[in-house]
Order: C-alpha cells, then structure tokens, then sequence
C-alpha cells in the first residue's frame, strides 16, 4: 500500500503538472523494477521488502498483467492506424486520399493525435485567410503543405520589393503582381492536392457575409483595425471560428476567437482600438523579419488543431510572444457580456 500510494501521488502531480505520459509510464516502470528487485534479492525478514509490501510473486504478476494491458492498447492503435490507412488507399479519388497523398502526409497520418481521420478532415475542410502578407505568407505556406483541401485568400494588394523581407511566398519575379495571385501561384507549386482560391479585393461588409459562410474556420492576419473589426464582426455573425494574430517590431500576439462555443471575440478582448500612434503599423514602426514567420507558422498550427480536434486550442487565451528576449506569456480571455458584437450590448 506504501509503494501504491505513493506512486498514485507522483502519478496525479505529474498529470497535473502536464508531464509527457511516455516519462509517467518510464517512471512507473521504474519504481516496479525496484520493488521487484529489492523483493527478489532481499530475505523477506529484510525491514526493507516489508516497508515496501507485497510478495516478488505478486509484484511480477502485477507488472505482467500491466505489461499485457499496455500492449493490447498499443496493438490497437497500430490497427486502427492500420485501417485509416487501408481505408484511405482504397477509397475513390473523391473521398480518400490518393497514393502521392498517403505518401505526402504520412508524417500527420503517424502522429496519435491527427491520424488517417484528422488528415482527411483537413482534406474536407474549407479554411479563409485574410491578408496574404507577412502573417499571411507563412500560415498559407504551412496549410497548404499540411493538406487543407480548400483554402481562400483575400487581398487587394500587390507584391512590392518591401515585403519581401518578411513575405516568404512572394518572390522577386512577382514583384507588381496581385498578392493573392502571387500567393496562389506559390501554394499550388507546393502542393497541387489543394484548391486555392484568390479574392483579389479589399474585404467589405458586404462581401464578408456571403464568403464567410462558406469557409469553415477564418484565419485574420491583416495589419489594421479596420478589417481586424470587420472580420471579427463577420466570423461572430456566421459562427464562424476566427485566430485572429497581429505583430510589431519584435513582438507577435495570437488568439482563438469563437463566441459560438463559449470562446470571446475580438472586441470582446479589444473593445476599442488603441490611440492614434500607440500601435503603429510595420511600415512606421519596423518589424523584425523572421517574426511573421514564428507568428504565422502559429495561427497555421491553431487552425490545424481546430479542425483534427487535436490538443488544446488557444480558445479563451491570449499568447504573447517576445522574440527579442525568447519570451512566451498566455493571458486568460473571457467573454463579455455586455459585448457590443457578440454580447447583450
């Protein structure tokens, strides 16, 4: 009982505390093989087999039964792993996934948390992105790569020398061209399994209703107030998730944005825009190159977990990142219900 209660409290500490579960079970495997050594070559007069309990009998027979558990719950994985697969390869072209598609996203279709039925979620699913920028670039990039089947672009401006600093999907040779088009010419080159398509204008009211309603998550990694509002007023009248990101200078924030499941919006966390001159754009202010990239490769994962259903989002949290001196903080966001887009204001 000593040896059980005491490992059932290092148990519950490191769950509480999010230790990884294969160094919980490489832990517990531990302290077995110590009980059973001590019970295996000690007498059992010893004062130390006896503070400990039990029999070297019972405790081999405890890790046996353990050990068979363990491994029928593995085998079980690897079925049904085994099957997502076998399911993938042989379903038509329109419901599956093709033999270059399996070979391409075998990485995603391995990890526990995606799987054969994450991929072809993200293969179903129908995501916008608005502003093909420095944000833009890089959760485009990382999307199209991962297998989204179906992602839009809205943007209405074009490719310039200055953006490409920072604004990896563009190049030198699209310099002038329509960023949208610019974007898409890059995305299919990276992966022809997905549909792109370019809104090649600047986002209204108007238009955000209607395109909004058929996307399934909303990706707003535009530069100014305006359509930050615009799209966060959009998303919470279609029900739409939004991960919503912006960056200066050194600095990038992140937020998961869905009052539909009990998540904030946007003016829940920023009611009002800030005063003229306190949140200046990167043309006025600079902003380091590499930072849309960490920022952008972030608001790609967030949108990958919302659709496999993977980990823990970033709804109901604020992430703030420092790049200048490494620094990462999470702020908790709650809802507000005198909120005048998603509340009772």
């Amino acid at each position: 009982m000593t040896v059980l209660v005491v490992t059932a409290t290092l148990v519950a500490f490191c769950v509480f505390i999010r230790v990884p579960g294969r160094i919980i079970l490489g832990g517990l495997a531990t302290i077995w093989l110590a009980t059973v050594l001590v019970h295996g070559l000690l007498p059992e007069a010893h004062p130390l087999p006896r503070a400990l309990g039990g029999t070297f009998q019972a405790w081999m027979a405890m890790g046996i039964v353990l050990a068979a558990v363990l491994g029928y719950r593995v085998l079980l994985r690897l079925a049904h792993k085994e099957a997502a697969l076998t399911a993938a390869g042989t379903a038509p072209r329109g419901e599956g996934f093709s033999p270059g598609e399996l070979d391409r996203y075998a990485r995603h279709i391995v990890l526990r948390e995606i799987g054969g039925m994450g991929q072809r979620r993200m293969k179903e699913a129908k995501v916008l992105v608005v502003g093909a920028g420095g944000l833009g670039s890089p959760a485009l990039l990382y999307l199209t790569a991962a297998g989204i089947g179906t992602i839009g672009i809205v943007d209405d401006d074009v490719v310039s020398n200055s953006n490409l600093q920072r604004q990896v999907i563009h190049s030198d040779a699209r310099i002038g061209m329509p960023k949208v088009f610019s974007a898409q010419t890059a995305m299919k080159a990276l992966n022809p399994y997905v549909e792109v398509r370019a809104y090649n204008r600047r986002l209204t009211a108007k238009d955000a209703t209607a395109l909004f309603a058929d996307y399934d998550l909303i990706l707003d990694g535009t530069d100014n107030f305006d359509t930050r509002y615009l799209v966060n007023e959009a998303a919470v009248a279609a029900r739409k998730p939004l991960i919503s990101a912006a960056i200066t200078q050194w600095e990038g924030q992140i937020g998961l944005y869905d009052p539909a499941h009990d998540g904030p919006c946007y003016a829940c966390v920023f009611p009002e825009r800030p005063a003229p001159g306190l949140a200046p754009s990167c043309a006025e202010a600079g902003v380091m190159g590499a930072l849309p990239g960490v920022v952008g490769s972030m608001m790609a994962v967030e949108a990958i977990k919302a659709v496999t259903g993977a980990g823990e989002t970033l709804k109901g949290r604020l992430m703030i990142y420092d790049a200048l001196y490494a620094d990462a903080r999470q702020f908790t966001v709650k809802r507000d219900p005198a909120c005048k887009v998603c509340g009772q204001g």
